[in-house]
This record gives C-alpha cells, structure tokens and sequence, in this order.
C-alpha cells in the first residue's frame, strides 16, 4: 500500500468519526466553553471541519498563507458543518486519488504573510498539521460534549455511552 491509499484509507475511515461526533452538537450550546481561554463549541467544531479541507491544499498547492489563503468558516450550526464535511470528503478524496505518490516529500508552507510557521514535506505537512490536529481537537470536543452530559458516539468502538445500551 502505498501513501496515498494509506491516507485515502484513514481519510475515510476518520471522516465518518468526525461526522458523528459534529452530528452530536447541540445548537443551544454553540457558544459553549470549559473555560474562559477555551474555545467554543461552535469554534472548535468550525476548526476540525475546516482543518478536514486542507489534505486538498497541502496535495495541489506549495503553500497556505493565512493572510491571503484562508478565510474562517461562518458555519453557525451542526448540520451546516456537516454538509461542508461532505463537501470536504469529495474534495479531498479526488485530491488524494489524482496525487502523485512520488511528490510525498516536496515542501509544503504554512505561513502567515512572511512569517512560516511550518515548512515540511507534504507527507508530514498532512500527517502532523492535518490529521493529528483533528484527532486532538476531536478528543477535546468529545470531553466539551461530555461535560454538556451529551452522548459520545463510539469512534474505534463502542463508547460509554453506547455499551451501556447493549448490557
């Protein structure tokens, strides 16, 4: 299996994950935080959809310059960030597929205006910046919703939530 199959693979298998655990937000809580330096619900929900987007940036482009590339999501519900997740899957999808996996390694650029804040292979660029970002920031919007008392779908199997339910 090569790189890309091994992204395309996980990508698939992560997205649905993802999507359960958006599905599960409650409106009402949008403006939600643990904390004063938290973010919201909402803005944390936002940023793993949107970071969901850039495998399709780091597979066509050199660069993502935040200054001039980037503009942040005005999503304001779940099932709007869950029709940009479907979007996203079919955009980074046929990325991955049409990507060449001998360009694993060219550079790839994070920056902001001048500033780099990352400049790495595109095989780490995605790894790091992409997919382990999401697993950390969904970790963390799972704990906000069991704060919230609200359900958490099961992910790599079943959850507390829903073993109960099959005792």
């Amino acid at each position: 299996m090569g790189i890309k199959q091994s992204f395309l693979t996980e990508f698939e298998k992560e997205i649905a994950s993802t999507k359960k655990l958006i599905a599960c937000i409650p409106n009402d809580k949008w403006d939600w935080k643990p904390h004063e330096k938290s973010m919201s619900l909402g803005e944390l929900a936002k940023h793993i959809t949107e970071l969901t987007s850039w495998t399709a940036n780091i597979t066509e482009k050199d660069k993502l310059n935040f200054h001039t590339d980037y503009a942040p999501l005005t999503a304001t519900t779940a099932a709007e960030l869950l029709d940009l997740l479907d979007q996203y899957q079919a955009l980074c999808k046929n990325a991955l597929e049409n990507f060449d996996d001998n360009r694993w390694m060219e550079n790839w650029a994070l920056t902001a205006g001048d500033h780099v804040i990352a400049n790495l292979p595109k095989v780490v660029a995605n790894r790091f910046i992409v997919n382990n970002h999401i697993y950390h920031h969904r970790g963390q919007l799972s704990v906000y919703l069991r704060i919230l008392d609200v359900p958490i779908p099961g992910m790599y199997g079943p959850s507390a939530d829903e073993s109960k339910k099959s005792l």
